[in-house]
């Protein structure tokens, strides 16, 4: 049998085809358009996710037995404000996770409503890219728009809807709206209340693993699917890859290297920590994980290498870098170039090089580079620590990944074994995977993953570099600490 995964992301939507044994037969892109109608501002048409994912489901199928198509499961981009109207139509863009136009609703539910009521209601704190606030804006700044609103949805839970007729979401994904309370997986009668929301207008909420329904018979008849193919609840695109790249069971973990960073700890336990300098969600495994989230991490590299070296040879310049300098960077780096998330919250923190000399070259800077994003994500490795999860190694994917002095750095400066594996394919394959065990070919999320998920690779850490980057770890801890209340005066 053939299972589809959908990683229905920003700048387009990637679907691949698996095999029962986890085997990739084939993989399909279609990308859609992103909007800015104002500065700070960040939209896309649910109506071209749809057309993009009829066309890449076509195209993805032409050449196998369609009527060896069991399962469709997703991976999606979070935090997404969908709204219809009672006919089902779309009643305005969705307004996507990197938009920041609700400062002053999350101010408002920060300040007015307060930290402390938040977390309690939802074990997380108010973002500008969470859900919650996007609703409020909604509220406040288009208020006939807001009357109209019968149907919210996150943008994967769209592409469902239209799939199976199913008004539904998964725990991972509600997770991120600041309306779900995490720790008992419902939605918050609370921020109901706060945010002026019914609850007939949010979905039935599902286990990621769970099946939602089944093709709506004139879907499948365009498609040329089977009626029978069973749809997955699937996951918000973080959770999608943990589950795509092994990371489940307790106290596991992967540090994806895109343009922004992440570390996702999985575990059996629901937590949070007491200041919320991590997410706390739950998991597509049907437990929970932390995940600390920095919006620079890869895009560090990129503007470093492309905007102030004026070069794309970025093996040539890591060249420089020597083992002997490891461990030895009088130089440091905030890599806070777009603001920070977690565990800081800042979004007037700024990029900032410190403790040069006139000794100082080019490789170090670079350098303080690459180590600024391991100890940045090594901030939230250390406030999962304080919670008592231990861990002992973590995967290791996204672009970043494929650097092996980045992945040694990264190595050294956690302490930790990383383990690269065989599929890049991350939310895709993790929908995939999913859509599997919605279809019964495997008895847990877990067993799936343990048979399909592949180590390839391993980068072990060195004892003497270790303890070097632990000494530079703690005076990169004192930076920020030191310099944030400078930040708002210059940005």
């Amino acid at each position: 049998m053939y299972y589809i995964g959908v990683d229905l992301g920003t700048s387009a939507v990637k679907l691949l085809l698996m095999e029962e044994n986890g085997t990739i037969t084939n993989i399909v892109s279609k990308e859609y358009p992103l909007y800015f109608p104002h500065p700070g501002w960040s939209e896309q048409k649910p109506e071209d996710w749809w057309s993009a994912v009829k066309e890449g489901l076509k195209e993805l199928t032409e050449d196998c037995d369609k009527s060896q198509v069991a399962g469709i499961g997703f991976g999606g981009q979070m935090h997404g404000l969908v709204i219809l109207d009672k006919d089902d139509n779309v009643i305005r863009p969705a307004i996507l996770w990197n938009d920041g136009r609700t400062q002053e609703e999350t101010d408002y539910l920060n300040n007015e409503i307060g930290k402390e009521k938040l977390s309690k209601y939802t074990a997380n704190i108010a973002f500008t890219g969470f859900t919650a606030p996007k609703i409020l804006w909604v509220k406040n700044k288009e208020p006939e728009n807001f009357a109209r609103i019968e149907k919210i949805m996150l943008p994967k839970d769209y592409i469902a809807y239209m799939l199976t007729g199913s008004f539904c979401t998964d725990v991972s994904d509600a997770s991120g709206m600041l309306l779900f309370d995490v720790e008992h997986k419902c939605w918050s009668e609370e921020m109901m209340q706060i945010c002026g929301v019914k609850a007939s207008q949010l979905a039935k909420i599902y286990e990621s693993y769970d099946v939602v329904g089944t093709l709506k018979p004139e879907t499948a008849t365009e498609l040329g699917l089977p009626e029978t193919v069973k749809v997955a609840a699937g996951a918000g695109d973080n959770a999608a890859a943990a589950i795509g790249t092994g990371t489940v069971g307790d106290g596991m973990c992967n540090i994806s290297l895109g343009t922004s960073g992440t570390i996702f700890i999985s575990s059996k336990n629901f937590g949070v920590d007491r200041n919320n300098a991590l997410h706390s969600f739950a998991h597509a495994d049907g437990k929970y994980h932390l995940m600390g989230c920095m919006l620079s991490a890869a895009s560090c590299n990129k503007w470093w290498m492309e905007e102030i070296m004026q070069t794309t040879d970025f093996g040539g310049e890591q060249a420089a870098i020597t083992d002997e300098k490891l461990g030895n960077n009088h130089v440091y780096f905030l890599p806070y170039l777009m603001g920070e998330r977690s565990p800081h919250n800042d979004a007037n923190a700024r990029g900032t090089f410190i403790g040069m000399t006139m000794d100082s070259t080019r490789a170090d800077l670079y350098q303080a580079v690459l180590e600024g994003v391991a100890f940045a994500i090594r901030d939230s490795f250390e406030v999962a620590k304080s919670l008592g999860i231990s861990i002992q190694s973590s995967k290791i994917c996204g672009g970043g990944a494929k650097s092996p002095l980045w992945k040694k750095i990264f190595a050294n400066v956690l302490n930790i074994r990383l383990d690269i594996i065989e599929s890049e394919e991350g939310p895709g394959y993790g929908g995939a995977i999913l859509a599997a065990v919605a279809c019964g070919a495997y008895g847990s999320v877990e067993d799936a993953a343990s048979k399909l998920v592949k180590v390839v690779d391993s980068v072990e850490p060195d004892r003497e570099l270790a303890a070097r980057y632990e000494a530079r770890y703690r005076s990169f801890a004192q930076i920020y600490p030191t310099v944030k209340d400078l930040f708002p005066k210059i940005s």
